[in-house]
């Protein structure tokens, strides 16, 4: 739940004040829910086998299973069991249902934008590219205020356009997603090799047109995330025969490839670690302490992949180890408390 309102209604509610068929908003959900569910399961995973073994723990149901001669590898089996499940389902999720929903996603938002180009522009926000930044005022309908529009040419050169008012249109045009047309703009133009010094141009109207490659990227190829993990390994395979890649290009791709495997199976690890904390922390109030516990290292896993994917992105570090470093972290720990609760 917290992924789903975090990741999707907000979008769904910024689009929805645009006007957008209500039709069109419940299919981006939809399309949306791998994406929410192959993120989500691992940390669900780790929430309700702690909430689970809890229980059990602070009704004296693991004092009694111990009571009869029992030991904890009886209920590690199943815990065990169930993490691989799950962590296959959501692999199945993450490896087909993700691209597939990605792309159908991506379909459907440029036909949204296609239809009403005014969907794109998020009142007082900033829309950035490779070498573009859009800074929007207020949005109603179709009319934008306040509009700083910052460019930068081939040869380095900036140009930045201000207008006080502005509409968007829709174009015709293949590869055109909206047109800006700018009342009462003043337009200045710098040169990089001559400093100190800038054009000035006022205008009654600009006109400006946004492509949409610069809003969706490029629509004729695929994106890491949009491939399954058998085609992303025959295209990293390929770009190393060609030798046509940069370093950053190659290392992004083996980061969604190993990312492919390590944030579904990142659900073995989480069982692996729930078991012990349940039953060294939840003797009291077993379920309540196993909420708390969950949703505290669930959001410390989060936060270490991400600041992994970003660090792996800048520096150049191999997306292998960023990626599984988490899961590594989480099996280390668990299979410390287990030795822990074994030998207590």
């Amino acid at each position: 739940m917290i992924f789903f309102v975090n990741q999707i209604l907000l979008v769904a509610e910024k689009i929805l004040k645009q006007r957008a068929p209500v039709k069109d908003v419940v299919l981006l959900i939809t399309y949306s829910l791998p994406n929410v569910i192959a993120q989500s399961a691992p940390n669900a995973t780790l929430v309700g086998f702690l909430m689970c073994l809890g229980r059990l723990a602070s009704e004296n149901e693991i004092l009694i299973l111990r009571a009869s001669g029992q030991g904890y590898r009886i209920i590690l089996f199943p815990v065990l069991i169930l993490g691989l499940l799950i962590s296959i389902a959501s692999f199945f999720v993450n490896d087909y249902l993700l691209p597939q929903g990605t792309l159908k996603y991506k379909k459907l938002y440029r036909e949204m934008l296609a239809a009403n180009p005014a969907v794109e522009l998020e009142p007082n926000s900033v829309k950035r590219t490779s070498d573009k930044t859009l800074v929007i005022g207020d949005v109603s309908e179709d009319k934008v205020s306040d509009l700083v529009f910052f460019d930068t040419d081939s040869d380095g050169n900036q140009r930045i356009i201000v207008a006080d008012s502005s509409v968007v249109k829709k174009s015709d045009a293949p590869g055109i997603l909206m047109r800006l047309v700018m009342s009462d703009s003043t337009v200045m133009f710098f040169d990089q090799n001559i400093k100190g010094t800038y054009d000035v141009l006022s205008s009654e109207n600009v006109e400006l047109n946004i492509f949409e490659s610069s809003i969706m990227g490029q629509t004729h190829k695929l994106a890491p995330r949009e491939m399954t993990s058998l085609d992303l390994h025959n295209r990293i395979k390929e770009m190393e025969k060609s030798g046509d890649y940069s370093k950053k290009q190659m290392n992004q791709y083996k980061l969604e490839y190993s990312k492919k495997f390590s944030v579904p199976f990142g659900a073995i690890f989480f069982a692996i670690l729930a078991l012990p904390l349940a039953l060294l922390f939840g003797k009291h109030n077993g379920q309540t302490i196993g909420l708390i516990i969950g949703l505290v290292i669930a959001v410390l896993y989060w936060a270490v992949s991400i600041v992994g994917q970003i660090f792996s992105s800048r520096s150049g570090l191999h997306g292998v180890i960023t990626m599984w470093l988490p899961d590594m972290i989480i099996g280390v720990s668990g299979i410390i408390f287990y030795i822990k609760l074994v030998t207590k």
